[in-house]
């Protein structure tokens, strides 16, 4: 009997991700934000650039971190959206040895509805 691989599409950009586990059920959707607001950018900005940056970083880690946390559950990933935080991304997961048996692919998209992140994931998944 073969042996299902779980397969994970994650739309993301830096604020948001929306995580879509790929089965033959009805997708699951769960959605990671990162605590980086935009109140917080200005809050942060008053007190500096320096320390603004550094609490960008410090919440762009924490919400990487979320994500891994998911990802290690599955075989294979696609990261996809329209900024760079995929790549990002990509690059700790890739540094990360605990992810050397997962298959992750980065695919660049535009901003896409929920209906066309399902359709996304669920195209790509059925032809590998």
């Amino acid at each position: 009997m073969a042996v299902t691989r779980k397969k994970i599409g994650i739309w993301m950009d830096h604020s948001i991700a929306h995580l879509m586990e790929y089965s033959n059920n009805p997708f699951e959707i769960k959605t990671i934000e990162s605590n980086f607001t935009h109140q917080e950018k200005v809050n942060s900005f008053l007190k500096g650039e320096i320390h603004m940056h550094n609490k960008e970083q410090q919440e762009q880690a924490k919400y990487y971190k979320k994500l891994i946390d998911v990802i290690k559950k599955y075989q294979e990933v696609i990261l996809f959206g329209p900024t760079d935080a995929k790549e990002e991304l990509y690059n700790v997961l890739n540094a990360d040895n605990r992810f050397g048996d997962v298959k992750i692919q980065v695919k660049q998209t535009d901003k896409m509805t929920q209906k066309q992140q399902h359709a996304f994931v669920r195209d790509f998944f059925s032809k590998t």
